[in-house]
């Protein structure tokens, strides 16, 4: 099989041309967020995790640089993911499948709320969502075979007002730390919901539409 290597953003990717005359056994979802698993076994798609090494800075790719638009700045991050990722696979020598990759932001008047460093920021953010309509942008990348598709799903959420002590009850929780925006869709903050229009699977980590396009156009699900 011939290999292809190319460079970009400083990363040497080696690619493989493989056969697509068969659907590959499993793809790798390169993400340690758990919803993002749960979700591609709600599509039976069988997935292996592909997920950072201690030497990797993972953090250092979603760095907001300034004036950057919260659309871009989800698709930017999560074709750096998707670099990294295969990178990774080459370096470590597995099989070759499908990498899918995805990232989630939230924004609030095109100001990007990213995960909060402690329980006072949670409830920053918090207020600031409270009584108003946000926007919530999950991309996605697949490689496979030296070729990347991407999509981008786009989501309007409507909180209702919420009470100071509410929001310092659920940020108390804990389950705000590690999610964008200071909340999860499917946990406790889903009675702060008032409205939805858009994706929820997106909202939650994943859009099951737009995966499952992208995975039927790259041949690795039926």
């Amino acid at each position: 099989m011939p290999i292809t290597p190319t460079i970009e953003n400083n990363f040497l990717l080696v690619f493989c041309q493989i056969p697509r005359a068969m659907t590959p056994p499993f793809i790798y979802l390169a993400s340690q967020s758990p919803r993002r698993s749960q979700l591609l076994e709600q599509m039976g798609v069988v997935h292996q995790l592909l997920l950072p090494g201690a030497d990797e800075d993972s953090e250092a790719l979603e760095v907001v640089t300034s004036d950057e638009a919260p659309r871009d700045y989800v698709q930017r991050v999560t074709a750096l993911k998707l670099q990294a990722a295969l990178a990774r696979l080459h370096r470590l020598g597995l099989p070759d499948a499908p990498v899918l990759c995805a990232d989630t932001t939230v924004a609030l008047d095109h100001e990007i709320l990213g995960k909060p460093a402690d329980a006072q920021d949670a409830q920053r953010m918090l207020g600031l969502l409270s009584g108003r309509t946000h926007q919530v942008y999950t991309a996605i990348a697949l490689g496979w075979g030296g070729r990347v598709e991407h999509a981008c799903s786009a989501s309007d959420v409507m909180f209702a007002r919420l009470q100071s002590q509410a929001i310092a009850r659920y940020a108390a929780s804990g389950e705000p730390m590690g999610k964008a925006g200071a909340y999860a869709v499917q946990g406790r903050a889903a009675a702060f919901i008032a409205r939805i229009e858009g994706s929820y699977s997106g909202i939650m980590g994943l859009p099951l539409f737009e995966t499952a396009q992208l995975l039927r156009t790259m041949g690795a699900w039926e």
